[in-house]
C-alpha cells in the first residue's frame, strides 16, 4: 500500500506487480488517510497524517420536568417518574389536605 505514495506511481501498477485488485489497494488506502491501517515507510512516499481538531458540540439537556400541584403543595418530578409513583404522591398529598 505504501509504494501507491510515491509521486507517480498508480494504484492500478502497484496492483498489478503484487498480484492484488486495485480496489483493495484503494480501500487500504483510505483506512491509512484514517489512521486504521499502519503503513511502513517507503522511500520517496508522501502520506500525511490525518489531523483531528476537536469542535465543540451543543449537547441539548433534557430539563422537563411534572409538577404536582395539590392545594398548597408543589412537587417537581423528573419527567422519567414512573406514573405509578407519580399517583402515590398525588394520593398521598390529597390525603393531607
Amino acid at each position: 500500500m505504501a509504494e501507491t505514495l510515491v509521486p507517480g506511481v498508480t494504484v492500478n501498477e502497484v496492483a498489478h506487480r503484487h498480484g492484488l485488485k486495485a480496489n483493495h489497494l484503494s480501500s487500504w488506502r483510505t483506512l491509512a488517510r484514517k489512521g486504521k491501517l499502519v503503513v511502513p515507510e517507503v522511500a520517496g512516499a508522501e502520506f500525511a497524517a490525518p489531523l483531528s481538531t476537536a469542535q465543540a458540540v451543543d449537547t441539548p439537556v433534557a430539563t422537563a420536568t411534572i409538577d404536582l400541584l395539590i392545594g398548597p403543595v408543589t412537587v417537581r418530578l423528573d419527567a422519567a417518574t414512573p406514573a405509578a409513583r407519580i399517583a402515590e404522591l398525588a394520593m398521598a398529598l390529597q390525603a393531607r389536605t
